[in-house]
């Protein structure tokens, strides 16, 4: 097994000190006033010797390991797969490197990785937080900087990027009013968290304003573990034998992919006879025949803000707790016309 190179080969290949060999390879060859051309030689032989710098040695000296720990409700939703995707590459320009996992929205399972996260030494956290995290999110954030996306609770005052989930579910409805819809139903899911409660809000509200009396039949729920099922129940319910409705508002895509199935089994023609608007995109849309209209959550700037604010908690505590209210976007697409 080939030994691992230390600073100490590299500084006898060049012909330099250790130290000075240090100074190149933690980037503070300035500060010690190391020449260009020495620098570009220590550095080419890092290269060639194949150095790998000695991490956990470097954050017992620092008291950090540039990592931070990413909590989503489910990796497989597009949306919180694009909006890992994001923070990872934005949270490498600032030389941090992230880890993450699924809560699956449970808050055993969210224990759970914020207990390896926490054994990982991470710098700070970014967390979609799960139902009935509250306490967790309490006891955190008193040791470590932690970051809120996509929810948030009201009730704690912590760091957090959120879109306002009511304004864009009453325009998102408004819009189906607005088009001559006058019998909307909503698919949700069947959970305490604030933003899904703000959606709902905004749902009853779009309908009073517009002089439409909301009916609880029409406010459909499903359980994060049987989506499957529950959302075909609900919506057979609904719209089968006969259509109770005109427009159907759902609060996620991944309860929009789960109802289009229920639909397409049902025959039933969007937007004829059924409009749609959903929460966020998903390439499951692209392949349904009438494009849906969807509620865009502006994932580049919820990604970058909740690296921002992270990496500024790491480098000043004391700061006080700033909340990011990004602005959504509804894409008019065929199905809500």
């Amino acid at each position: 097994m080939n030994r691992k190179v230390l600073l100490k080969d590299i500084a006898d290949y060049v012909g330099v000190s250790t130290a000075l060999v240090s100074y190149v390879i933690n980037n503070k060859e300035k500060e010690a006033r190391v020449g260009v051309e020495i620098a570009k030689k220590i550095r080419k032989a890092a290269i060639k010797l194949n150095y790998q710098p000695n991490f956990i040695a470097k954050s017992l000296k620092s008291g950090r390991t540039n990592t931070i720990g990413l909590i989503v409700a489910d990796i497989s939703n597009p949306f919180f797969s694009n909006i890992a995707r994001i923070i990872e590459d934005e949270a490498r320009k600032l030389g941090y490197v992230v880890i993450f996992g699924s809560s699956d929205e449970s808050a055993e399972k969210s224990q759970g990785l914020i207990d390896v996260f926490l054994n990982r030494q991470v710098d700070a956290f970014i967390i979609a937080p799960a139902e009935h995290t509250e306490n967790q999110i309490k006891k955190l954030k008193s040791r470590i900087p932690v970051v809120l996306i996509d929810r948030y609770f009201p009730s704690i005052e912590t760091d957090c990027v959120r879109i306002d989930n009511f304004q864009a579910a009453y325009h998102a409805v408004a819009h189906l009013i607005k088009n001559g819809r006058k019998k909307i139903a909503m698919m949700a899911y069947d959970i305490d968290l604030q933003h899904i409660i703000e959606r709902k809000n905004g749902y009853k509200e779009a309908l009073k304003k517009n002089g439409i009396k909301f009916n609880p039949a029409w406010l459909l729920e499903a359980t994060f573990e049987n989506i499957e099922k529950d959302v075909e129940k609900a919506m057979t319910n609904i719209l089968s034998p006969r259509l109770k409705v005109d427009a159907l508002f759902f609060a996620t895509n991944t309860l929009a992919v789960a109802g289009l199935k229920i639909i397409n089994q049902l025959g039933i023609k969007v937007p004829d006879d059924l409009a749609i608007v959903s929460f966020d995109e998903s390439d499951a849309f692209d392949f349904f025949y009438s494009p849906l209209t969807y509620v865009s959550q502006s994932l580049s700037e919820i990604g970058r803000g909740a690296v921002k604010l992270a990496t500024d908690r790491i480098n000043n505590g004391e700061k006080k707790c700033t909340s990011i209210v990004v602005q959504p976007r509804l894409i008019l697409r065929k199905s809500s016309v």
